[in-house]
């Protein structure tokens, strides 16, 4: 079982890797970190805050773009080319274990090309600054929350092509992206109304992934900690709901003909 994960992982990996829109997108979000560079060193005392803003800002904001978009396709595309009907008959590999090496891989790819950008903001920060402070350690929280949100939209993405088109599965992924961005204001805003409103509003809130609690980029740029219990609450939440989610879309996946 182990050894089947593995395969269709790294296929899935080394099948992102070769796409062309990925190095595209990395090029292009390294490019916005200089820009906040550049931006940094015009903007005078608070060159850290911009580049740190921006910097995370656009790492987040590809990554997500990156997993909606290989996302949608790591089922479809396997039908569309009839890879998966010799995948799924020609080898003993079974539908679940088909999803989670699929997801697997995505999250593996985004890991690596995070770690890529990171090391690229770093550098912009480090030419900046010309040293590391101890608040920089923060930093790392900050991006380990961006890769948890990357497992989350991997989750969505991936549960959403199980059985729909690659269109209607981004605009549905990228949907709750941005509902989930808003999560902790819809539950400030459930508590100013009543009735039906309340209940239906409260219920959204904590159905939605909850993109918000893991957005820690304005906090970090202005060199306030991260509590350690959030780190553990948040690895925990996202946990929690990536296998809710796998498991919905293996759930789907078995139930669809394929024929």
């Amino acid at each position: 079982m182990i050894g089947r994960l593995w395969a269709i992982a790294y296929s899935t990996f080394r099948e992102a890797v070769r796409d062309r829109v990925l190095y595209n997108l990395i090029v292009f979000a390294l490019l916005i970190v200089g820009a906040a560079l550049l931006v940094g060193q015009i903007s005078i005392g608070i060159e850290r805050l911009v580049l740190v803003n921006l910097g995370l800002t656009s790492i987040s904001l590809f990554g997500i773009v990156i997993a909606i978009f290989i996302g949608i396709g790591l089922v479809s595309k396997e039908i569309e080319k009839r890879t998966l009907y010799t995948v799924l008959a020609a080898r003993p590999v079974r539908r679940w274990e088909f999803i989670i090496g699929k997801f697997l891989g995505l999250v593996g790819t985004l890991t690596v090309n995070a770690f890529f950008m990171s090391a690229g903001f770093f550098a912009a920060l480090l030419y900046l600054t010309h040293r590391f402070q101890r608040a920089d350690a923060d930093l790392l929280v900050a991006i380990y929350f961006i890769l948890l949100q990357f497992v989350l939209i991997t989750s969505l993405a991936l549960f959403f092509s199980t059985f729909s088109s690659p269109l209607l599965s981004a605009v549905f992924a990228f949907s709750l992206f941005v509902i989930g961005t808003f999560a902790d204001d819809m539950r400030g805003f459930a508590k100013l109304t009543e009735g039906g409103t309340k209940w239906v509003m409260t219920g959204m809130s904590y159905l939605v992934p909850n993109f918000s609690s893991l957005n820690v980029i304005s906090q970090v740029a202005h060199s306030v900690p991260v509590p350690g219990h959030l780190v553990l609450l948040n690895t925990l939440y996202v946990l929690a709901y990536a296998v809710a989610v796998n498991c919905a879309a293996v759930l789907v996946f078995e139930k669809r003909n394929l024929k």
